[in-house]
């Protein structure tokens, strides 16, 4: 089993900075891919980005491509999300989310999950 939790999330002007962190715990050596999705009201979660994390190797989506950034740190166990130029559509709830299988691009890649963090983009 792994455990995520993630912290960082809040309230933002449009064009502002956010950075969300995340802590890997328990089996942390059967990890492969870290990884961000999010969920706005009433839509599907939708990937956001992933690192992985034995080899170099990152992937956005292209909605974020050029304003987010994902980077990890294996001795903290502990991946991130530097989020720029918000936008009020990149409002949602934020999740972590580890695969043990394989690269993670998509939701049904991960098998572990945060409870989630709040971004607030205000317009």
């Amino acid at each position: 089993q792994v455990q995520l939790v993630e912290s960082g999330g809040g309230l933002v002007q449009a064009g502002g900075s956010l950075r969300l962190s995340c802590t890997a715990s328990g089996r942390t050596l059967n990890l492969y891919t870290m990884g961000w999705l999010r969920q706005a009201p009433g839509k599907e979660r939708e990937f956001v980005a992933s690192i992985n994390w034995r080899e170099s190797g990152t992937y956005y989506a292209d909605s974020v491509k050029g304003r987010f950034t994902v980077s990890r740190d294996n001795g903290k166990n502990a991946v991130y999300l530097q989020m720029n130029s918000l936008k009020p559509e990149d409002t949602a709830v934020y999740y972590c989310a580890a695969s043990v299988t394989g690269w993670g691009i998509g939701a049904g890649d991960f098998n572990y999950w945060g409870q989630g963090t709040q971004v607030t983009v205000s317009s």
